[in-house]
């Protein structure tokens, strides 16, 4: 008997073990999109999905891993038609409701469409995926968010997408790290991108433009780097930290063409403004708010359209402010501990750094300007902060 036993079990532990193999699943061959990603099994496995237009008025649901969506590009178009608010595509684990720490891990969006209407919700609502992954998306339209991640905290990656004319964000991202926002376009989003209660964005090459308020706005986020990119014609600010942001560097980017301003340093400490190009900024191109302090702003660029030879590329009057040529400094609104060394100030409207409240050590040395305060009452000095406390200002060379 007990030899007969231990015969049995030596038998199970040598059988081979029963695995569910990863499915490839062609969505034409199913009657509606949904039953093509319900074909996929726990394992995962990838769907492809067809050229077409695939109406749809209820959330598509994706809810396993390991698992990867690729259409056939534009040709292949979801269109949400939901009046209610509702995402066209939600991927989130089945059991999140019950248990708040359930995760899927790897799911990937490659090579489609999605656009929605005025009353549709986001384009892509993703809640509680780690190691998301959308590559070459065309997302368009919708009348929430175009990618909205909510609590995807391990490693997500949007890269080489296209969001455009979505009622608000481009990109929402809410309680994630580790963050690649790389090689995007936005257009004409109300945001082009809000990064809330995360930390370690890295938002590089993208092209950001024309967007109906802001650029990117980052909160209550630190250990990140937004460089390289390209932000021009927000009617707001093309970059705003705020609340209790830190430790951020923001550098090697062209900020053009903003009605109200380029970096806003509302709620920032430790944060570095370098190397950047500021151009037709029309109220300030930094600002510094009394709720910053031990930032450094140097080897900047201030300017407005002078092209050389006296000439300048927009004239002084216009229709509209976009259509005028405008350039402005570094406003400090009783900042704290800010060194602003190294710059070039040339042609702009205000002078190259002024203050509307007492600030308190600040170091403003080795700084480039002329052409400066073209629109400040006559008299009014280019660097024009009073006299603040525990402070260097010194060695800048102001020229006419």
């Amino acid at each position: 008997m007990r030899l007969t036993l231990l015969l049995s079990l030596l038998l199970v532990t040598l059988a081979p073990a029963q695995t569910i193999k990863p499915a490839d699943v062609d969505a034409a061959k199913f009657p509606n999109l949904q039953a093509a990603f319900d074909a996929v099994p726990v394992s995962g496995g990838i769907v492809r999905l067809p050229p077409g237009r695939f109406e749809i008025t209820e959330p598509l649901l994706i809810k396993t891993e390991d698992t990867r969506v690729v259409g056939a590009g534009a040709a292949t178009c979801l269109v949400n038609l939901n009046q209610e608010g509702k995402p066209a595509l939600v991927l989130r684990p089945p059991t999140l409701d019950k248990d708040k720490k359930a995760r899927l891990w790897r799911v990937q969006l490659a090579d489609f469409r999605i656009m929605g209407q005025e009353k549709s919700g986001d384009g892509v609502f993703a809640e509680g995926i780690q190691e998301i992954y959308l590559k070459g998306m065309s997302i368009d339209h919708n009348g929430g968010h175009g990618i909205h991640l909510l609590d995807c905290p391990e490693d997500p990656r949007i890269a080489d997408c296209i969001l455009t004319y979505n009622k608000l964000c481009g990109i929402e991202i809410v309680g994630c790290h580790d963050i690649v926002v790389n090689a995007n376009h936005f257009e004409e989003n109300l945001d082009a991108l809000h990064c809330t209660d995360s930390f370690n964005l890295c938002m590089n090459g993208n092209n950001i433009d024309d967007h109906l308020r802001h650029g990117v706005v980052i909160e209550n986020t630190y250990g990140s780097v937004v460089s390289g990119n390209m932000i021009e014609e927000c009617n707001g600010t093309a970059i705003i930290l705020d609340r209790d942001c830190y430790g951020i560097t923001l550098s090697s980017n062209v900020i053009a063409h903003h009605l109200e301003g380029g970096i806003d340093l509302r709620d920032a400490h430790g944060c570095a403004i370098s190397a950047n190009t500021f151009v037709l900024a029309h109220r300030f191109s930094v600002r510094v708010s009394k709720d910053s302090g031990r930032n450094t702003i140097s080897a900047n660029q201030f300017c407005n359209t002078y092209i050389g030879g006296g000439l300048e590329k927009r004239p002084a009057k216009g229709a509209t402010p976009m259509f005028i040529d405008e350039g402005t400094g570094v406003l400090l609104e009783g900042a704290s501990h800010c060194t602003i060394s190294g710059n070039t100030f040339s042609g702009l409207s205000t002078a190259a750094v002024w203050s509307t409240a007492a600030c308190r050590g600040l170091l403003i040395t080795n700084n480039l300007c002329t052409d400066c305060g073209r629109k400040a009452p006559a008299g009014t000095a280019w660097i024009n902060v009073g006299k603040p406390e525990a402070s260097i200002i010194k060695d800048n060379l102001t020229e006419p």
